[in-house]
């Protein structure tokens, strides 16, 4: 089957099984979403979660951030793990909200890549969560999955995400996210993928080869 004649059926299976996927990140404003994405990096949501209360209640906005010194973020941060670049990426990106937007999060793509550090796929967790704007995000279990069942043969996160595009219908592009993300931690995972028990199966390459004994 070709990507476009699996489409249909996987998008109403994952939402057979994950109706009320969500971002797992707990946030109140586009800012403290940012700033919960750059610490979720090599980290757990679940961790995220447990740290950010105290932190977005020392800074409420990009100007806190911004004129908070290295070494006080360094210690907020320091349960989330990489503490010393995600302080530099938290502080960079403030000063540039300050600076340029009012301390403002914007809600467009362009000038959320254009933050330091801010790739692609941290800008479409901002835009589809924090300001309802339709974007495709590619993790780990994105790209892994998206592989896996056959929808795209490219290792690149950025052409991944271009292959997905015109095969799901704009307005599901967030949902659509959620879904596969919730599908990669729960059956897909990295490793010793839960195959047998996959309502994905009949649509994915990688799980009919391993049906057959080949990889």
């Amino acid at each position: 089957m070709t990507p476009g004649e699996k489409i249909g059926p996987v998008l109403k299976i994952l939402d057979e099984h994950y109706p009320d996927a969500h971002v797992t990140l707990d946030f109140t404003n586009p800012l403290e979403l940012l700033v919960a994405t750059v610490l979720s990096a090599q980290c757990t949501d679940v961790r995220v979660n447990k740290e950010t209360p105290a932190i977005f209640k020392k800074y409420p906005d990009a100007a806190a951030y911004a004129a908070a010194p290295l070494a006080e973020l360094e210690a907020a941060f320091h349960p989330t793990g990489f503490f010393r670049q995600k302080s530099k990426s938290v502080r960079g990106i403030c000063q540039a909200l300050a600076e340029k937007h009012r301390g403002q999060v914007p809600a467009s793509l362009e000038e959320l890549v254009k933050l330091p550090g801010i790739g692609r796929k941290t800008a479409n967790v901002i835009l589809g969560n924090a300001f309802g704007i339709p974007g495709i995000v590619v993790d780990t279990h994105m790209g892994r999955v998206s592989q896996r069942i056959g929808l795209t043969r490219n290792q690149d996160p950025v052409k991944i995400e271009f292959d997905l595009m015109p095969l799901v219908p704009r307005e599901r592009w967030t949902r659509f996210s959620h879904q596969m993300i919730w599908h990669g931690r729960a059956i897909c995972t990295a490793q010793k993928p839960k195959c047998p028990v996959c309502p994905i199966l009949p649509y994915c390459d990688f799980g009919q080869q391993a049906a057959s004994g080949g990889r």
